[in-house]
């Protein structure tokens, strides 16, 4: 998936600009920056949630503004950070919405569908609570669910914008662990917004890193992650460490302390 020149503005606010990168195949990848750097609004216009003012996102051979919704939802598949559904419906019926991109008005639940749904459940680890109304789940199997759903769109492509969102640290890291496994086991290209940089080190591929509209890095973890780079986008000092346990390097925010005058 290619992004080519695009530019998106708020009124006449310029927000955006001139954002060219292409996302790796097979890869997670995190998009990174400050608050209000454009890191939802950007991939809102990756999953066309949002059009552009200027420039294309190519998906294949194709513009994605070119795209029928129903051939958008075949090949991409999108978890937004605030979702909501009645809490009286089961977590089954829920997964099962993701099947309509592939569904007639006229035609009722295939063995197809029946199967990617249980698959969809399998693959999150969800297939023993099926039953169980969405009002019953915690927060990170309620997340764990709309997950599922999207993977019943049986997609090459997932988006998720701040899917830690709300979760205590350990339904974070379970949520984390489930789109690395995903990705691994299946081969699903993820593309993800997070806050918690981290997180993005330990469970990204790729690095997109914005400030005020712009790209400023693209690349491997290793690259992005320096303590000048966080410095000149996040304004903060922080010193870089390495973590023999899961063999990645972590950041420590510091507080430079004011010379005595």
């Amino acid at each position: 998936m290619v992004a080519e020149h695009l530019c998106f503005s708020y009124g006449e606010r310029p927000f955006l600009n001139d954002i060219s990168l292409t996302l790796e195949s097979g890869k997670i990848t995190t998009i990174l920056g400050p608050n209000g750097s454009g890191k939802s609004t950007l991939l809102n216009l990756f999953v066309r949630q949002l059009l552009p003012q200027k420039g294309k996102v190519i998906l294949g051979n194709q513009s994605v503004l070119k795209m029928k919704e129903k051939e958008i939802a075949k090949k991409i598949a999108v978890v937004h950070q605030h979702n909501t559904a009645p809490g009286d419906l089961s977590v089954e019926d829920l997964v099962g919405y993701g099947r309509a991109p592939h569904q007639s008005f006229w035609k009722g639940r295939t063995d197809e569908d029946q199967e990617q749904i249980d698959w969809a459940m399998k693959a999150t680890h969800i297939s023993d609570m099926r039953d169980r109304n969405l009002s019953e789940l915690s927060g990170g199997e309620r997340q764990r669910t709309w997950i599922a759903m999207a993977l019943a769109q049986k997609t090459d492509l997932l988006f998720l914008d701040e899917p830690t969102t709300y979760l205590d640290i350990a339904y974070q890291m379970e949520v984390l662990n489930l789109i690395q496994e995903l990705n691994r086991n299946y081969g699903i290209t993820i593309v993800m917004v997070l806050h918690d940089i981290n997180q993005a080190i330990q469970y990204s591929d790729q690095l997109i890193i914005l400030k005020s509209g712009e790209v400023r890095y693209v690349g491997d973890v290793e690259g992005g992650i320096t303590e000048k780079n966080l410095h000149e986008i996040y304004g903060i000092n922080v010193v870089i460490r390495y973590c023999p346990i899961n063999h990645c390097k972590y950041i420590i925010p510091i507080q430079l302390r004011k010379e005595a005058g």
